[in-house]
């Protein structure tokens, strides 16, 4: 490669490399997530945990793939922080809810055109730039899960965790993937540990 033809690509590899960062950026980018603890609350009591009976997600009176997979998903975050599974008496029972609703952007686009006026004086035609915005209307789907921890003696809501993110996937196995990592980033937003008044780093 000369010399020449060197300086020549190397703006338009530096362009491609910052266009990929920041779509790996987008990519890792997960759901929007919100919590909020009742503060009168001593977590350090909880050592088990069950599933509501139904669940609000099978207020329907069945369970479907999804929420057998979220299921699984809280499951393996609750045993990774000491919870121990207890249907039969659980200190805490946990809840989970999903709903999508359709979403609508309205925004402008700056636009430019020309336009060709007739000069009698110039006896001919000459163009002049125009521009304007043009209104787009763009419609997306926003799925939220909630996860809901529920101190089982009182029937009292002792923690809350949403996930708010836009529906994208396509199939069966990427929803499934989705609803696993939505339920990763609720639980990371949990600190406490079973049994203990200590809270996770």
């Amino acid at each position: 490669m000369t010399r020449r033809h060197f300086f020549r690509e190397t703006p338009f590899r530096l362009l491609l490399a910052v266009l990929l960062t920041l779509l790996l950026a987008a990519c890792a980018t997960g759901p929007r997530v919100s919590t909020d603890a009742d503060p009168t609350v001593d977590f350090s009591a909880y050592r088990t945990y069950a599933f509501y009976e139904p669940i609000a997600m099978e207020q329907s009176g069945y369970t479907s793939y999804l929420s057998d997979r979220i299921k699984q998903s809280v499951r393996r975050e609750m045993d990774a922080r000491g919870y121990r599974f207890d249907p039969a008496d659980p200190d805490l029972r946990v809840n989970f809810q999903g709903y999508i609703r359709e979403e609508r952007d309205v925004y402008n686009v700056p636009r430019s055109d020309v336009q060709y006026f007739y000069s009698y004086r110039a006896r001919s035609y000459f163009a002049v730039p125009v521009w304007y915005d043009e209104t787009r209307v763009r419609q997306y789907t926003v799925g939220t899960l909630t996860v809901d921890l529920v101190d089982a003696e009182r029937n009292h809501l002792v923690w809350t965790g949403d996930a708010i993110g836009r529906v994208t996937q396509r199939t069966a196995q990427e929803r499934a993937a989705s609803a696993d990592q939505a339920v990763a980033a609720i639980f990371a937003r949990y600190p406490f540990v079973a049994g203990s008044g200590a809270v996770l780093p």
